[in-house]
């Protein structure tokens, strides 16, 4: 039975689902500029879609990354560092949503990009150099 919330094996969305939102506030303000640097003849309705295309294409290709991570190509500490494999809702539905949303907060509240960066180099300080593995907050609670 899936969980809403819970360790990412299990569940539908977890922890690092605040990560994916501070990462598309940051992630997608970076290919907004991208974007209207180099296509600023398009309308804008034009550029807020090849938003989403490449937020989700980069959404999708950390997630296809993650899966080899956690099934150890990069070897055994790594692999228990990710601490399992995310439940299949988790890597295709939700976390890429997460970006998705994260993006369009950045975009109607830009003053949140800023924000969004500094607390999401603190979370993944936190989480790779502090915390012995990804799911080590879902244990002590």
């Amino acid at each position: 039975m899936i969980e809403l919330f819970g360790n990412k094996t299990t569940a539908f969305l977890d922890l690092w689902s605040i990560e994916h939102i501070l990462s598309g506030i940051s992630i997608g303000a970076m290919v907004s500029f991208i974007n209207y640097k180099y296509h600023n003849s398009l309308s804008p309705k034009t550029l807020v879609r090849i938003d989403i295309i490449a937020i989700l294409f980069l959404a999708y290709l950390w997630e296809s990354i993650e899966i080899y991570l956690e099934l150890g190509l990069l070897g055994s500490q790594v692999e228990f560092w990710l601490n399992g494999i995310e439940h299949w809702s988790n890597r295709l539905i939700s976390d890429p949503l997460m970006m998705l949303i994260g993006y369009f907060i950045g975009l109607n509240f830009p003053m949140t990009i800023h924000p969004a960066r500094t607390l999401s180099a603190i979370w993944l300080f936190v989480h790779v150099f502090i915390f012995p593995h990804s799911m080590y907050i879902h244990e002590l609670f």
